[in-house]
């Protein structure tokens, strides 16, 4: 009889997250599906650069999962018990914290069209962000449409508002310049309440790009600058690393409810959105984004360099199947 390789297992444990996203969606069967997997090594701590001047992540804990896959009906039953699998909210929110929740509302679209955070989702992170006690959360977002028609007509504005959040429209007096010591990005004009904040959750919505074939997580980030943001695109994959090593967050929560498949960022055409009912969840970026590249794109690292480039500069992995992984279904 032949025993399995470690590489082998490895190999299989990919192939097996992978096509758990794939199939995911309505009517899919994912009966029998649970991964711990393997530890991977520590990450080095990096200095951030200056005004904030320390982590927003939490310290890790080997007896969790780093990734929590969720899959379901429901949003917000689906990011309770994601965040109950990490070890509770009150892992990440402490009595009395300034909590920014950062989803995308970059496009004047509706949530039907996945070019925004599933509203939903955003308002469920506020209501169990303000139950473990945060004194205050807001919701912002620096849009890329007006941001008057982005917040109301994505649903998070009214969303947020319900759950007990300040939502912050952005605005022109509120951008400070910040010197961001990154390879790419030197003094940029950050919007004010990312330099106040005492916790960061990163929502992203997962949706094709036009130029890096996929915008998720760390490409969220682009949404605390002003200033003339397109032009980071020409050395987009750098940018987006001086950004993700500024912007540290204590959870990142990739919204794969709706899928926008093609023609993203700004979609518009409800023949390009695919429903998964789905949403990632955990504390290292860098595999999340990983693995809804590849899982729903077919992209690596070779397609896409930022991920080995924040992996090169201690924020995580893109090797997704080592880091300890939790797969549900409600």
């Amino acid at each position: 009889m032949m025993t399995q390789s470690p590489e082998d297992h490895r190999i299989h444990r990919r192939e097996a997250l992978i096509q758990l996203l794939r199939l995911a969606g309505a009517g899919a069967a994912i009966t029998g599906v649970g991964f711990w997997l393997a530890r991977r090594s520590s990450r080095p701590e990096e200095s951030l650069a200056a005004i904030i001047n320390r982590s927003f992540t939490v310290p890790e804990n080997p007896k969790l999962p780093e990734m929590v896959v969720a899959q379901g009906d429901d949003p917000r039953v689906m990011v309770r018990r994601a965040l109950e699998e990490l070890g509770g909210v009150r892992r990440f929110i402490a009595r009395g914290d300034l909590v920014v929740v950062k989803p995308n509302i970059g496009w004047d679209r509706t949530p039907q069209q996945a070019a925004n955070t599933n509203p939903d989702l955003v308002g469920e992170v506020v209501r169990l962000c303000r139950d473990a006690g945060a004194a205050k959360v807001i919701v912002t977002d620096v849009s890329c449409n007006d941001p008057r028609r982005c917040f109301p007509r994505s649903g998070i504005a009214e969303a947020a508002r319900a759950a007990g959040a300040e939502v912050v429209l952005p605005d022109e007096s509120r951008f400070r310049e910040v010197d961001l010591r990154g390879d790419v990005l030197k003094s940029w004009p950050v919007f004010e309440p990312f330099l106040a904040a005492d916790k960061m959750i990163n929502i992203p919505i997962a949706k094709h790009h036009g130029l890096t074939g996929a915008t998720l997580g760390m490409k969220n980030w682009y949404g605390i600058l002003g200033g003339q943001r397109n032009r980071l695109h020409q050395r987009i994959h750098e940018s987006l690393v001086d950004l993700a090593v500024f912007m540290r967050p204590t959870l990142t929560i990739i919204d794969a409810y709706r899928i926008l498949l093609r023609n993203g960022p700004t979609g518009g055409n409800l023949e390009d959105v695919v429903l998964k009912k789905t949403l990632l969840a955990g504390t290292d970026p860098v595999a999340l984004d990983a693995y809804a590249a590849k899982a729903y794109w077919d992209l690596d690292y070779s397609r896409l360099p930022y991920l080995k480039l924040a992996a090169d500069r201690g924020l995580g992995t893109y090797d997704f199947e080592k880091v300890r992984t939790r797969a549900i279904t409600l």
